[in-house]
């Protein structure tokens, strides 16, 4: 099973997935739920988290979770290993209860938390649970549209603040969103994610990208090259004619032949900006597409004969990786 990435930062939002081990239930009656919400209560309070919708199926539990201290990695493990912990004792079983590592997806606020709360209210809606979400008990939906089922633990406020500023007005508005929603079979706000953990606009993407710069990411995390920050291939190009000690023109001109610095490049930004061989092609002087993958082969070979060359190429990467 791929690996997971955890991006955690003080005022992260997630989307938080956890299923049963085996796909087998993990809440076996209200007893159960209701102490899952109790250790939910018990670490909003201790860990100091946001906790803004939720819902509990059989089988798994989906949490919309913000981290004002930048720490999910310690509230999850809280949180999965207490409710196990009371699974096992209660049922006098042993092992897992949940199947591998939480899923947890960062999430643009701004852009995306309003509709992933309604997508997770509409769950059991879709699971034919209930016919319609205020119908489900072991959900925040009926206490985001009615005041007297409220938890105080809960943050009702950020989201019902975008249907307006009087609170019975926003639950109305809100209510009727959700109800148009599923009438309409809502879209999934998964199948935006990035890399399979990030669920926001290109900007967000973009500075998470930034944050990850310089940290290493597994070969196990799924599409991992989208979410590394690629160095701009004039970049590339301005650091390798420093390290060579020639121009950027000269690396750039086709007609510059038995150019190491120039061959360097080429291989360095196929390697590192991301771009396609057609597109580093016009970078190098319109040389042919297909010469950008031979150029880069014949340096690999050149590396085995030149240790001086290979300690050169060794320092540029370890520039660009970082």
């Amino acid at each position: 099973m791929a690996r997971p990435l955890r991006i955690e930062y003080p005022g992260a939002l997630y989307h938080i997935t956890s299923r049963g081990n085996e796909r087998r239930n993990i809440f076996l009656d209200d007893a159960d739920r209701m102490k899952f919400l109790e250790i939910l209560k018990d670490y909003h309070d201790r860990f100091g988290i946001l906790i803004h919708s939720y819902v509990l199926m059989n089988n798994h539990y989906h949490l919309i979770l913000e981290t004002p201290k930048g720490n999910l990695l310690k509230v999850m493990h809280a949180v999965n290993s207490n409710y196990t912990g009371y699974f096992n004792r209660r049922y006098e079983r042993t092992g897992h209860l949940f199947q591998g590592r939480y899923k947890g997806i960062l999430v643009d606020k701004d852009e995306y938390l309003v509709g992933l709360s309604i997508y997770v209210h509409l769950n059991p809606v879709r699971a034919r649970m209930v016919e319609k979400p205020e119908q489900y008990r072991w959900s925040s939906y009926p206490s985001f549209i009615d005041k007297a089922k409220e938890h105080k633990w809960l943050e009702y406020s950020w989201v019902l603040t975008k249907f307006g500023k009087d609170k019975k007005t926003a639950q109305r508005k809100y209510s009727e969103v959700t109800e148009k929603r599923m009438n309409e079979k809502m879209k999934s706000p998964m199948k935006d994610v990035c890399g399979q953990v990030i669920l926001g606009g290109d900007n967000f993407i973009e500075n998470i990208k930034v944050l990850l710069k310089g940290k290493s990411i597994s070969c196990d995390i799924p599409e991992r090259k989208r979410l590394m920050k690629n160095p701009s291939a004039d970049e590339i190009i301005s650091k390798v004619a420093e390290t060579f000690k020639v121009s950027d023109e000269q690396i750039r001109n086709k007609q510059s032949r038995n150019n190491m610095a120039r061959k360097a490049a080429i291989y360095l930004v196929q390697r590192y900006s991301g771009l396609s061989n057609l597109e580093i092609s016009k970078l190098f002087g319109g040389l042919h597409y297909s010469a950008v993958s031979k150029a880069s082969a014949r340096l690999r070979s050149e590396l085995e004969q030149d240790k001086r060359l290979f300690k050169t190429l060794n320092r540029l990467n370890s520039h660009f990786k970082a």
